[in-house]
């Protein structure tokens, strides 16, 4: 046994050590919902890859990055502290201020006064960003229609209730 088998590195960078695997804990069984669930966190991971693929193609479309085109995304309708941007798209607060900074740099977005909070300034879309976005539009539109249609549309609103209970359930938590 090498001692890379009898140590781990822990979030914080840490090594700890690993006991034998006699000692490990037992997996308790799984309901058939869980099983499922487990299946469906799977292939949702797989699908989160593919529609990244799709979406870093179409964002190129508009001279960005899916990225940044998420950011852009939440401000769309109205500007947004980074903070509530972030929460909407599910994300950290410090994941959103990298890229939205670079929107700024950029021209695509801009920070302006936030009247509810003076140091958490708004991010909103510029003429530039929205141009991003319509470019982004003229294939997103199409490739979502051609998509749609190898799912029934009963199906495609049923996963997105499910979807959206999900998210609600692991946001309580």
């Amino acid at each position: 046994m090498t001692s890379k088998d009898q140590t781990q590195t822990g979030s914080a960078g840490r090594t700890a050590a690993v006991p034998p695997r006699a000692e490990w804990p037992e997996v308790g069984k799984r309901s058939e919902g869980g099983v499922v669930l487990t299946d469906v966190v799977l292939a949702t991971f797989r699908l989160n890859a593919r529609l990244m693929e799709a979406a870093q193609g179409m964002a190129a479309n508009g001279g960005i990055t899916a990225a940044w085109w998420q950011v852009l995304g939440g401000v769309l309708d109205e500007p947004r502290s980074v903070a509530d941007a972030g929460r909407m798209m599910g994300v950290s607060r410090q994941a959103v201020q990298r890229i939205a900074d670079l929107l700024v740099e950029r021209g695509l977005a801009e920070y302006r006064p936030n009247p509810a909070h003076r140091r958490a300034k708004l991010l909103a879309c510029t003429e530039a960003g929205y141009w991003a976005i319509r470019q982004i539009s003229l294939a997103q539109g199409p490739w979502t229609t051609d998509l749609a249609k190898a799912v029934d549309l009963d199906d495609l609103r049923t996963t997105l209730s499910t979807l959206q209970t999900l998210i609600t359930k692991l946001e309580e938590a």
